[in-house]
């Protein structure tokens, strides 16, 4: 033993000079879903879906107990990846091909691997570049219920540490990952129109227009709370809970300020929406592209619209529909001087902070509700 005290100043998660193309990590942890974690997040997202929050609906319509709204299994999922792909990023850019396949119950155990399938430096900053990574996420590895739940793809904008490390760009070949959204078999024994009093009477397949958007009509103010969501969910990004480092050189970070994690208006956004587009929804089945427009802060209030975009049959599934939509979050921001206008009242712009395209399996009035 040193008869000197040593001092270790550890790095953490991954800089751009890190990643290779092809390589796959094999994320720490796994998180099991309790009750405490899926109460936290239901109920502060507003999910409004009685799958998430009535077992005896849930139960009637096939599944194994309360299923996981999709923002949630996003979360769990989306957090095991931090602390090797995006802990030392600026900015997620983009998420691409979001696929749901099995449902996630209480007592689930998520685990995540990534591979990763660019790298790119930036033209313009060389202290950074951009990462491209494939996620899926599996629930109860090594028993019999094991299956994909979700697998997704994201582009991450993330530091060089050392400006003299050799950078390793190049590209490999997403995995082709089965995953297909699970639901159970329509029951026609099953008097679901008994139970049609529990959901919005005007969120049923044939109620959407394409060419319609849907302003809805609930906000949510996000405080300092967003901390303590992100730590239990295990994401160890620094620019959401760590401020003195971002006092140490405001420039580099977004607002000189905590930056609330993409994931909680992400699932806020779905939420808000539920009572008008996903009410009726027995899953979401795909997300093709989705990002983050401008950045949230503590003090900020989310709203949300929906834009509907299509509606096509749900192949063998009479019972069902999909409507593909586009998911769009904003917020008010205080402007002096600006005039009033049909978007922001007078003082005020209203800023887009959010996109997602989206495709939903949604009920038929005609078989749940008569």
């Amino acid at each position: 033993m040193s008869e000197n005290a040593r001092i270790i100043r550890k790095k953490t998660g991954n800089f751009l000079e890190d990643f290779r193309p092809g390589h796959v990590f094999r994320h720490k942890g796994g998180k099991t879903i309790t009750e405490g974690l899926f109460t936290t997040f239901t109920e502060f997202s507003m999910t409004t879906n009685p799958l998430a929050k009535n077992a005896r609906y849930a139960r009637a319509y096939g599944f194994d107990g309360l299923v996981c709204p999709p923002g949630l299994t996003m979360l769990v999922a989306f957090s095991q990846t931090v602390e090797d792909v995006s802990e030392n990023a600026r900015a997620n850019l983009e998420y691409i091909d979001m696929r749901f396949g099995a449902p996630a119950y209480v007592g689930d155990t998520l685990e995540v691997e990534t591979k990763v399938l660019s790298v790119r430096p930036s033209s313009s900053r060389p202290n950074l570049g951009i990462v491209h990574v494939q996620s899926t996420a599996r629930k109860n590895v090594g028993d019999p219920s094991e299956a994909v739940v979700m697998t997704w793809q994201r582009k991450v904008q993330v530091w060089k540490d050392d400006m003299e490390a050799e950078l390793h760009p190049g590209e490999a070949e997403p995995d082709s990952v089965p995953c297909e959204l699970q639901l159970p078999a329509y029951d026609p024994s099953v008097d679901y129109k008994s139970m049609a009093h529990l959901t919005s009477p005007d969120s049923y397949f044939e109620d959407f227009e394409p060419g319609t958007t849907i302003e809805h009509s609930r906000g949510r103010t996000v405080t300092d709370e967003h901390i303590h969501l992100t730590a239990i969910l295990d994401n160890t990004s620094q620019v959401h809970c760590n401020q003195y480092m971002i006092d140490l050189n405001p420039k580099q970070y977004v607002g000189g300020q905590l930056i609330i994690f993409g994931g909680i208006p992400f699932t806020l956004c779905l939420g808000l929406s539920c009572p008008d587009v996903g009410d009726n929804t027995l899953g979401d089945i795909l997300y093709p592209t989705g990002r983050h427009t401008a950045p949230l802060f503590a003090g900020d209030t989310v709203f949300a619209a929906t834009r509907i975009l299509g509606k096509r049959d749900y192949p063998e599934r009479p019972d069902l529909g999909i409507l593909e939509c586009q998911l769009l979050g904003f917020k008010f921001e205080k402007a002096d001087g600006e005039p009033a206008s049909d978007d922001a009242p007078k003082g005020w712009k209203k800023t887009q902070i959010f996109e997602l395209d989206r495709h939903l399996a949604v009920k038929r009035r005609s078989h749940y509700a008569g």
